[in-house]
């Protein structure tokens, strides 16, 4: 009985130990991932030609991460800026020095179930990755 239980806990530790480097390597590169596009969209949205960042550019994003492998249905972004102006109309597009800040999130989707094996609970299932960044708008109308 007691190699019995041996057994057990050491095939639940080898099984730890051998997927835990993989699923946090999914965690980062997903964490890095989102990360480029919220620069990537903050460098091209605050720019001097546009000034917003509106839904064509999103869904570009959002074909972008799923060249990475990550369901662009799950994807959720967020635009916003500071004084109530809109930063996802090309119509009134933000000027310069005003900050626009962009914020994806993607659900975690069970990476940390197998912590479950040495006795972490995994997060929520509601958890997310959030990546983030403000930059000023570079926007001046031509006039």
């Amino acid at each position: 009985m007691k190699s019995l239980l041996v057994f057990v806990l050491l095939a639940a530790m080898m099984c730890w130990f051998m997927f835990s480097p993989i699923y946090k390597h999914v965690l980062i590169v997903r964490q890095a991932v989102l990360q480029q596009e919220v620069d990537y969209l903050l460098e091209v949205g605050a720019s001097g030609d546009y000034g917003y960042v509106d839904a064509a550019m999103l869904e570009a994003a959002k074909e972008r991460l799923a060249a990475y492998g990550l369901d662009p249905a799950s994807v959720d972004f967020e635009i916003a800026t500071d004084g109530g102006a809109t930063a996802t109309d090309p119509s009134r597009p933000l000027l310069r020095g005003a900050p626009l800040t962009v914020t994806a999130s993607y659900p975690v989707e069970g990476l940390f179930n197998i912590d479950r094996l040495i006795g972490v609970a995994p997060p929520a299932d509601g958890a997310r990755l959030r990546a983030s960044g403000t930059k000023m708008s570079e926007y001046v109308p031509l006039r």
